[in-house]
């Protein structure tokens, strides 16, 4: 029998991980409200109708364990760095004084950075998981491989689209500038090359 009809029979329970993403955003809220943060209550917006698409991928091709605990961890990543202040003496980018504005190397690595890097290379790693479940006997070849780096690096772009968008909606953003749209695409492609690297590795 097909191998991705075999996932399907054990598909993973999302509720342990919908319970934890549920939890992290309704801690968000009240934080985001508190610092009168409108642009992060816009993203967990955001974040919940990924999270329902998340859910409606996973019913059709069975994602696995990993890859929901690391799609939740990515949201959890992205809702400390908009709302986890950091001491204004903290080298920063901007007025807003927060984990994505910090530069951990000042003028070479900033917070949103590995962020980046870590969430589109898990979104590589579910286009993989995607594409292996629509196809029989589906292998990690090099243009497959590449195909689901460029899916990722396409994600990516779609969230800097919602990033513009945020821009033209809401008064106060720290969105950043054109320079740092260039290191988050940057950033993206790093991360998912390095996701079809392992994938690569692993599977063969």
């Amino acid at each position: 029998m097909f191998s991705f009809l075999r996932r399907k029979k054990r598909r993973v329970s999302l509720v342990p991980v919908g319970v934890f993403t549920a939890v992290y955003l309704i801690v968000a809220t009240p934080f985001a409200v508190g610092q009168n943060n409108t642009e992060f209550l816009f993203y967990i917006g955001v974040v919940i109708l990924l999270s329902l698409a998340v859910v409606v991928v996973h019913r059709r091709v069975g994602l696995s364990r990993g890859l929901l605990w690391a799609l939740s961890i990515w949201g959890l990543l992205h809702m400390l760095g908009g709302l986890v202040e950091v001491p204004p003496s903290w080298p920063h980018e901007g007025s807003h004084a927060v984990l994505y504005s910090w530069w951990i190397v000042p003028g070479y690595l900033k917070y949103d950075h590995p962020i980046h890097a870590y969430g589109f290379a898990v979104a590589t790693w579910m286009c993989w998981e995607a594409l292996r479940a629509a196809a029989v006997k589906l292998k990690a070849s090099f243009g497959v491989l590449l195909l689901c780096a460029l899916g990722g690096m396409g994600l990516g772009a779609v969230n800097e689209i919602v990033e513009f968008v945020a821009t033209l909606i809401l008064a106060d953003t720290n969105v950043g500038s054109f320079e740092n749209v260039g290191w988050h695409l940057v950033s993206n492609a790093v991360g998912s090359l390095f996701a079809i690297a392992v994938i690569g590795t692993r599977r063969g």
